[in-house]
């Protein structure tokens, strides 16, 4: 939940995701004690990541139910509160990343936060991919029927497994972002499953140079090179069509008032950079993903967060919108991709969201998640 400097929430997407789940609960005659991360504080209690400045916003979010708020996660008024609590009462707990033990993993703080309710329920896909205290660990002290998925981690798991075990096809994924080192193994699984690799973003000029083009001052990650030869020798041999931008908008600095112009991707000149996808490269991609019937989309096309270099990711996200309006199962994940279709209110137009960047990721990388495993297992 990102605060401004005047500790006011700016963006409350995780936290309304979250609602369902509790509302449940409490429909259901629960009472619920939450527990959360906030931030990366380095030295214990900080004021700046507390949770006591979610808590009128949440009970806004819950219809007015009030919100108890403890000041520790462990300590004598989290148990005492917890164990007063009534059928239809919210409690959230401080920060667990006050104490170090929970990004260790530790057992006995586990344990003390287990002991705080008597059923587990794990919401949280967006630190499933983490094996901490309280979205891993914690599992193993109650029971096989004690311990459950929320609804926005069933939604999320759905959403997921559809695309990875039951894609419609043509099955498109859009990766974009900066780094190739970011995305090598989800475009390695992804061989596995798409028939179509739309590549955007800085990462593409390494895919650019390793097939003999020229990038001028563009992102490229020269150990890379090798590993980007290779998939586009994997993909030639099992049929799948990696797309990359026939021409880029290209800029003479990395800045938003920069000199631009537009080059052909394989041919930019010596001094510049390019920072967007081109508007063939948009028309090419787009025409791609509005055939297409299912589509994963994780990374922008270009340095979004600046006008001038937005038009490609725009692009994406209108053709992915229409292509999901035509009947296609469209997921969107990870941070920047999230951010590009709120950017441009296309969020109720896709068929899901992820609230998880790098759960998501590694979750298509075929990694075995510690917050669904830890549900998933026996007691």
């Amino acid at each position: 939940m990102p605060l401004n400097d005047k500790l006011e929430i700016t963006d409350d997407n995780r936290m309304r995701a979250a609602v369902p789940t509790i509302q449940k609960i409490l429909k259901d005659g629960g009472s619920v004690i939450l527990m959360s991360h906030l931030g990366r504080p380095k030295d214990g209690p900080t004021d700046k990541y507390s949770l006591k400045h979610l808590v009128k916003h949440l009970s806004e979010l819950l219809g007015g139910v009030p919100v108890l708020f403890a000041n520790d996660c462990i300590g004598e008024q989290a148990r005492l509160t917890a164990g007063m609590l009534r059928p239809g009462e919210v409690l959230l707990l401080e920060n667990l990343r006050f104490y170090k033990e929970e990004e260790k993993g530790d057992e006995g703080f586990a344990k003390k936060l287990s002991e705080l309710g008597d059923v587990y329920v794990n919401d949280a896909f967006g630190t499933a991919h983490r094996a901490h205290a309280s979205t891993a660990v914690i599992a193993k002290f109650f029971p096989g029927d004690k311990k459950m998925f929320g609804l926005l981690m069933e939604s999320e798991v759905k959403s997921a497994e559809k695309v990875l075990h039951q894609a419609g096809k043509p099955f498109v994924a859009i990766i974009g972002g900066a780094k190739v080192s970011d995305k090598m193994l989800i475009l390695e699984n992804l061989l596995e499953k798409a028939t179509d690799i739309i590549i955007g973003g800085g990462m593409a000029y390494t895919f650019m140079k390793a097939d003999g083009g020229n990038i001028g001052k563009s992102l490229c990650e020269d150990d890379r090179i090798v590993t980007a030869r290779e998939i586009l020798a994997k993909a030639d041999s099992k049929g799948v069509c990696i797309h990359l931008p026939a021409d880029s908008i290209i800029a003479d600095k990395f800045d938003a008032h920069a000199q631009t112009s537009t080059a052909p991707s394989y041919n930019i000149p010596a001094d510049w950079m390019g920072l967007d996808i081109g508007p063939n490269a948009s028309e090419q991609f787009c025409n791609v993903i509005k055939r297409s019937q299912t589509i994963l989309w994780n990374g922008p096309m270009g340095v979004f967060e600046m006008e001038s270099f937005r038009h490609g990711t725009k692009a994406i996200a209108l053709a992915v919108a229409e292509a999901t309006k035509k009947g296609a199962f469209s997921l969107v994940g990870g941070g920047d991709s999230v951010a590009a279709v709120n950017m441009f209110g296309l969020a109720e137009r896709v068929s899901y969201v992820s609230t998880g960047g790098g759960a998501m990721l590694e979750y298509f990388e075929g990694k075995e998640l510690p917050g669904i495993a830890a549900i998933n297992q026996a007691p």
